[in-house]
């Protein structure tokens, strides 16, 4: 009968467990000297060894020849236990046994005498899903249990399990396992296996695994199970995974450093197209930051990095292309979309909302964001490609004029156009503008992205007017059929009809100044956006 690789590959003794000598050596000299606790509390994340090394303790405790605290595997006791036949070693998962009257009827079966062991072990896996009534019912067993019973406890969320059982038991941590540790592990089980494996291939899925041998051995069989009779490639775990190659990621960094959102777009299709896991092409793209991260910052990265030399150098290399102000930014920005996909309808809507925030620092008015545009403005002037705007902008950031175009030299700056106004347009002029940032805020969190920056003018023929500094945002604007509902929102707040256009300040162009005139005529009601 078929067994899965990583029940095939269960360690059988203590030796076998990889990555969790603080903990096998305490157990195996335990069992030597016959000083083991009533209570033990394995904790520490998924796929690292807790059920495995309980099961191994509960064998090798009422093994009939033990060798140096290890099972022999050989007697009639190990065997059965592997087998799952002895009924003195009791497994009990507490996600489907967490009510009172499941620890009730443990507590009734505690009172009985080891069959054929020399003790009885309770293994209670995933004991933080047991009720508060039920781990009440379990205090005092687990206080004062029989000499002949020892509980084992195992549990991912140790923060869950209350203090006053904490306290009855032995606590063990385990610890992640390394990649290169998980990588030589499933090297040798490939080659007993028969598989034929690229190297870089082995050791990707010891990054997916995240620290965990059993998710490193159920990810592995999935692959083989998919390329049966092949040799497994880089580009084959990638393909079965849903990951997308590192090439990838540069290829987005630099668009992003381009900020050249339809070649993002563009991307995004071909990723989208090929079926790839999106939450899992975050994660990977936060570790390519990471990485690039600790090239810039670490002498010594190259042995933090755990990769190749030429995939190192070529990091390297990519790493002198961004500022260590940009990547921190960018992971934060990324960390939180991560959160965010677990709960979303329509991730790439979400994962291209945050590429376009990495793109305009000037969307976010937090310290780090300012940092960044402080730097790019640092550049621009370093390099002679900067506006030289001496008029006074009447409201947004001063620096969102720094952030327009790709020219390397400076642009001068056109005379300002004179509008006047009636009396009473003035009026709805004048508050409209002042509050303009607070009626931006009041937005959905989408439209208030694209108004981050603009400003409230007047077009003589078309009445007020949002002006845009930043072309992706105008053209977003209008590509949204958004106007209207601005139209309707003003009309709500103000208890009067607008008329409201959108209007794209050009490199050099001066925002409109408004004055109060004499001779104007009234507002023309009818909404339009003016073309370029």
């Amino acid at each position: 009968m078929y067994q899965a690789l990583y029940r095939k590959w269960r360690p059988m003794s203590f030796d076998d467990v990889v990555s969790q000598p603080h903990i096998t050596t305490t157990l195996k000299n335990q069992i030597k000297s016959g000083k083991t606790a009533h209570a033990y509390l394995f904790t520490g994340s998924r796929g690292t060894g807790k059920t495995t090394c309980a099961r191994i303790f509960a064998k090798a405790i009422n093994c009939l020849d033990p060798h140096d605290g290890e099972p022999c595997l050989e007697c009639e006791i190990c065997k059965d236990a592997d087998n799952g036949t002895l009924s003195d070693i009791i497994e009990i998962d507490a996600a489907s046994n967490s009510k009172v009257d499941d620890i009730r009827e443990l507590r009734e079966g505690v009172v009985y005498t080891p069959e054929r062991c020399k003790y009885k072990v309770y293994i209670i896996d995933e004991v933080h899903m047991l009720s508060a009534g039920a781990f009440n019912a379990l205090l005092k067993t687990l206080e004062e249990p029989p000499a002949y019973v020892i509980f084992i406890l195992a549990t991912t969320e140790v923060n869950k399990i209350p203090i006053t059982v904490l306290s009855r038991c032995q606590r063990y941590d385990f610890r992640r396992i390394g990649n290169n540790v998980i990588a030589d592990q499933v090297s040798n089980l490939l080659k007993a296996e028969g598989v034929e494996a690229d190297e870089d291939a082995v050791r990707y899925v010891a990054k997916a695994a995240d620290g965990a041998m059993r998710d490193a051995l159920s990810l592995l069989e999935q692959c083989i199970s998919f390329y049966y009779g092949q040799r497994l490639t880089y580009e084959k775990v990638l393909d079965v995974l849903g990951a997308v190659d590192t090439q990838v990621f540069s290829k987005l960094l630099r668009l992003i450093i381009r900020c050249d959102v339809p070649g993002c777009v563009q991307l995004m299709d071909e990723i989208s197209s090929q079926g790839r896991d999106l939450s899992q092409f975050v994660t990977d793209f936060i570790w390519y930051l990471r990485n690039l991260m600790l090239v810039q910052t670490a002498d010594q990265s190259a042995q933090a990095l755990e990769m190749t030399k030429e995939n190192y150098e070529a990091l390297r290399e990519e790493s002198k292309m961004v500022a260590l102000s940009v990547l921190m930014r960018n992971i934060r920005i990324c960390s939180e979309l991560s959160n965010q996909l677990k709960f979303a309808v329509s991730k790439r809507v979400l994962i291209e909302m945050a590429i376009i925030k990495m793109m305009q620092p000037q969307m976010e008015d937090d310290i780090e964001s300012l940092r960044v545009r402080m730097d790019q403005i640092e550049e621009k002037i370093a390099s002679g490609s900067f506006v030289n705007n001496t008029e006074p902008q009447q409201s947004g950031s001063i620096f969102d004029s720094y952030f327009e175009g790709d020219a390397k030299q400076p642009v001068m700056q056109k005379a300002a156009q004179t509008v006047e106004l009636s009396e009473a347009e003035y009026e709805d002029y004048q508050k409209i503008s002042s509050e303009w940032k607070k009626l931006s805020h009041m937005q959905s969190g989408f439209m208030n992205s694209i108004l981050m920056g603009t400003n409230i003018s007047y077009d003589k023929a078309k009445g007020l007017c949002i002006v845009f500094t930043n072309k992706f945002n105008y053209e977003l604007m209008l590509r949204q059929e958004r106007m209207e509902e601005l139209r309707q929102m003003l009309n709500k707040q103000y208890q009067k009809e607008f008329s409201i256009t959108a209007k794209l300040l050009e490199a050099g162009e001066a925002m409109p100044r408004i004055t109060r005139g004499s001779h104007i005529e009234g507002i023309n009601m009818e909404i339009g956006v003016e073309d370029e």
